[in-house]
C-alpha cells in the first residue's frame, strides 16, 4: 500500500510543475524577457520536487529527501534570475557553468533515486524526467559552445557599425538603381540567394542582416520600425552605397521598406512589395489579433528553448539563443511598427509593383493588398499562384519576385512608367 502511495505521490508533485509552468508563461509572464520565463519555469520544477520531498517525508514510509537536491538547484537558480534580471551577455557566460553543474546533479540524483524509490514511478516517471533534464545540460552546453564557434567564422561580408552595433551587408552586381532586399519577420538576409544572384546580372543588389539576425549583432534595445530604417540609412551611408534605391519589402519587410522610403523620400525609387504585411493588419485582417496573440507568447518562450540547443535541433544551426531573442523583441515590436508604416500613405508616382500569393492567405488579405498598390499612382498589382514564403524561397514562385524587381529597376533607370498587366 505504502509503494502505490508514493507512486500516486511523485505522479502528482511531478505533474503540478509543467502545469504550472504553463500556466505562467502563457497568462501572467506571457512576452516576458528570457530571465523571467525561465525564472518562472525553473521555479515551477523546484515546486514539484519540493512538493514530492516534502508529501512523501510526512505522509509515507519512503522519504524522498534526494528530491530536496533538485528542487534547491532549481529554487535558487530560478530566484536569482527573477531578483537579479541578467543580461543576454550574462545569461550566455552562464551557459558554461550551468550544464555540468546540473548534469552532475542529475547524475548524483539517479544514484539517490536507486536507492530510495522503490515505486514503479521510478521506471516511468522519474528516470525519464531526469533523462530530459540531462538532454537539456548537454544541449545547453551545445548550444553554448556553438555559439562561442560562430564568433571565431568571418562574416561573407561587411560588418559595419551603425551606432552601437555592427550590421551584415552583402553586396553584389553593379550598375544603378541599386536594390535593397529587406527580409521577412525573423529572417537573415540568407534567404534570398537566388533572387540576389539574379537581380546581380541586371543591377547593383545588396541584402543585410537586421540586428540580431545572420551575422549582424544585437541592438542595445529592441527597435520599433524607425530604428529599423534608420539602422538601413546609416548602414548604407557607412558602407558608401549609392543611392537612388529600389526598395523590396517581403512579408513584415513591407513595413520596414514604407518607413525607409517615407523618411527617406530622396533615396527611395522605386519598391517591390512581395506579399507585404499590410500596415492595417489589426484592423483589416479579423483573425490577426489572435493569430498575434498567440505569436506574442511563442517568441516569448523560444530563446529558453534555444538556450537548451531546442532551436538548433529543431530549425538548424542558424537558430541560436540570440537569433530567437532578435525574433522575439522583433515580433513585440510589431504593432509600433505597423502604425509607423501606417503614417506613410503616398509613394507618389515613384513605380510600386505589388505581388500577392493566394495560397493560405488570411481572410481580408486581398483587399489590403489592393489598397497597397494604391501608394504609387505608377503601380501594379500581381496575383499569383503560390504561397507566402515561396515568394522568396521556391526557385519557380521567386522568378515571378526577381521579374517584378528587374522591371521597377527597368522603369527607374530609363524614367519609364510600369508596363500595366
Amino acid at each position: 500500500m505504502a509503494t502505490h502511495r508514493i507512486g500516486r505521490v511523485v505522479v502528482g508533485s511531478l505533474a503540478a510543475s509543467p502545469l504550472i509552468a504553463l500556466g505562467a508563461v502563457a497568462g501572467p509572464l506571457a512576452g516576458s524577457e528570457e530571465y523571467e520565463i525561465t525564472g518562472a519555469i525553473l521555479l515551477a520544477f523546484a515546486f514539484g520536487w519540493a512538493l514530492l520531498a516534502t508529501v512523501s517525508i510526512l505522509w509515507t514510509s519512503e522519504p524522498q529527501r534526494w528530491a530536496l537536491l533538485l528542487a534547491g538547484f532549481m529554487g535558487i537558480a530560478g530566484a536569482a534570475l527573477l531578483v537579479f534580471a541578467p543580461g543576454d551577455a550574462v545569461l550566455d557566460s552562464l551557459g558554461w557553468v550551468w550544464p555540468p553543474l546540473f548534469l552532475a546533479l542529475v547524475a548524483a540524483t539517479v544514484v539517490r533515486v536507486r536507492v530510495s524509490l522503490h515505486s514503479r514511478a521510478r521506471v516511468w516517471v522519474v528516470y525519464p524526467l531526469l533523462a530530459v533534464y540531462a538532454l537539456c545540460a548537454v544541449g545547453g552546453g551545445y548550444e553554448t559552445v556553438q555559439a562561442s564557434d560562430r564568433r571565431t567564422h568571418p562574416a561573407p561580408g561587411q560588418l559595419i557599425d551603425v551606432g552601437g552595433h555592427r550590421l551584415h551587408l552583402q553586396c553584389a552586381g553593379s550598375g544603378s538603381p541599386t536594390v535593397i532586399l529587406e527580409s521577412g519577420l525573423g529572417e537573415s538576409g540568407a534567404y534570398w540567394g537566388s533572387i540576389s544572384s539574379a537581380v546581380a546580372r541586371d543591377t547593383r543588389v545588396c541584402v543585410y542582416d537586421r540586428a540580431g539576425r545572420g551575422w549582424s549583432e544585437p541592438a542595445p534595445v529592441p527597435q520599433d520600425g524607425f530604428a529599423v530604417a534608420r539602422d538601413l540609412h546609416v548602414l548604407l551611408e557607412r558602407a558608401h552605397v549609392e543611392g537612388p534605391f529600389v526598395l523590396v519589402g517581403h512579408s513584415s519587410g513591407a513595413q520596414y521598406v514604407r518607413i525607409f522610403a517615407g523618411r527617406y523620400p530622396e533615396q527611395a525609387a522605386g519598391m517591390i512589395l512581395l506579399d507585404g504585411q499590410p500596415a492595417e493588419a489589426f484592423e483589416g485582417l479579423p483573425i490577426y489579433p489572435i493569430f498575434y496573440a498567440g505569436l506574442r507568447r511563442v517568441s516569448a518562450v523560444l530563446p529558453t528553448l534555444a538556450r537548451l540547443g531546442v532551436g538548433r535541433l529543431v530549425s538548424g544551426p542558424d537558430a541560436s539563443a540570440r537569433t530567437a531573442r532578435s525574433f522575439r523583441d522583433e515580433v513585440a515590436e510589431l504593432p509600433t511598427a505597423l502604425a509607423e508604416a501606417r503614417s506613410f500613405q503616398s509613394l507618389g508616382d515613384r513605380p510600386l509593383v505589388v505581388v500577392t500569393a493566394t495560397r493560405g492567405a488570411m481572410a481580408g488579405w486581398f483587399p489590403l493588398q489592393d489598397a497597397m498598390a494604391k501608394l504609387s499612382t505608377n503601380s501594379r498589382h500581381e496575383v499569383v499562384p503560390f504561397e507566402h514564403a515561396e515568394l522568396v524561397t521556391d526557385a519557380v514562385a521567386a522568378r515571378t519576385s526577381t521579374q517584378a524587381i528587374c522591371e521597377v529597376v527597368h522603369a527607374v533607370r530609363f524614367a519609364e512608367p510600369l508596363a500595366k498587366s
